[in-house]
């Protein structure tokens, strides 16, 4: 059973990544102007409803199996991988009210905390907690989803992280017409873009108007087993005459050759050159400071401006300077891995 699931995984993995990320797509769209239909936005940590029912014992297979309705057909399930959460989300449509009450969920459940479901307007809502960050291999089969739970390392050879500082009520500074949680926010999604085309897989601690816990935050970058952990933000100061950029790192981590200190470094260069601005250098963080701690991977905190400062603000409100800010964390992750030390 399992060879045989297997050689279907190419085909299908590849048809629930194109609906996914056509969902993902949809999602992005509906923020940016009406609100979508499909799907509400889930209250994380909200309890489901209804419990879901597991056969344990029966993990002889790497895969955990779902029973799904009658005609239920690719095209119309929904899976969403919640990362920050630690929480995967499947719409399953046309699952009646007794469907996965009297249809147990079998197979390897050991990536699997707790799982309940919601019966929605066509169908049902199942919601899983997971013991860590996953990536998920879909496979669809004799009316039955079998998932597949993999560790980001098993499927990415590059993993970093991007935390856009603030969101949500929190602010952080403001000026010159400015919130620097949108400027942040901003420079992420343009540096998605070149990540993404250069092949390096990138874990967001935030991709919309949220304020993830420094907790959460930590926990992703450590979770998603991540090479490097990168804070954009922005600078302010009572002294509206300085500029520049500048990079942070705490000394309480480190690894020969490679180290928060030399992503720090890499980071402050690279952006000063992507924008040719005034380098500030990089600074050390006291133990007690509370920014960057907890992570097991080199980090490091980037100022890309002040927006303080009238001339510098005006720059960051534009988004070609955006772009060249992004463009200089991509540079610095390419010099990063250009070490070698990684693997």
């Amino acid at each position: 059973m399992q060879q045989r699931l297997m050689k279907k995984t190419a085909v299908c993995a590849l048809v629930f990544f194109l609906v996914s990320m056509g969902f993902i797509l949809a999602i992005s769209a509906g923020r940016e102007g009406e609100p979508i239909e499909e799907m509400e936005e889930p209250a994380f940590n909200e309890a489901m409803e209804n419990e879901l029912s597991f056969e344990r014992g029966q993990a002889d297979t790497s895969y955990l199996r779902v029973p799904l309705p009658a005609g239920c057909r690719a095209q119309e399930l929904i899976i969403e991988n919640f990362y920050m959460d630690r929480e995967l989300r499947i719409f399953v449509p046309g699952a009646k009210e007794d469907f996965y009450s009297m249809n147990a969920l079998s197979g390897n459940c050991g990536e699997i905390l707790r799982g309940g479901f919601n019966i929605t307007d066509g169908g049902a809502v199942l919601d899983f907690q997971l013991t860590g960050v996953y990536e998920c291999r879909t496979i669809l089969e004799d009316e039955n989803l079998y998932i597949r739970f993999l560790p980001p390392r098993q499927v990415y050879d590059r993993v970093v992280v991007i935390d856009p500082a603030w969101g949500g009520k929190e602010t952080g500074e403001e000026a010159q017409g400015l919130v620097e949680k949108n400027i942040n926010l901003e420079i992420a999604r343009s540096l998605s873009k070149k990540l993404e085309a250069g092949n390096i897989k990138a874990y967001y601690t935030r991709m919309d108007d949220l304020n993830p816990s420094a907790g959460q935050r930590t926990a992703l970058g450590n979770g998603a087993g991540a090479d490097m952990y990168i804070r954009i933000q922005l600078g302010a100061g009572e002294d509206p005459a300085v500029y520049g950029v500048e990079a942070a790192y705490r000394t309480d981590y480190f690894i020969p050759g490679f180290g928060s200190g030399e992503l720090a470094g890499l980071l402050e260069r690279e952006v000063t050159s992507a924008v040719n601005g005034k380098s500030m250098g990089t600074v050390k963080l006291p133990e007690e400071e509370g920014l960057l701690s907890g992570l097991e991977i080199p980090a490091a905190s980037v100022t890309v401006g002040y927006i303080t400062n009238k001339q510098e603000a005006l720059l960051l409100g534009r988004q070609e300077y955006i772009d060249k800010i992004a463009e200089g964390i991509y540079q610095a992750v390419l010099k990063a891995y250009e070490n070698d030390i990684f693997h």
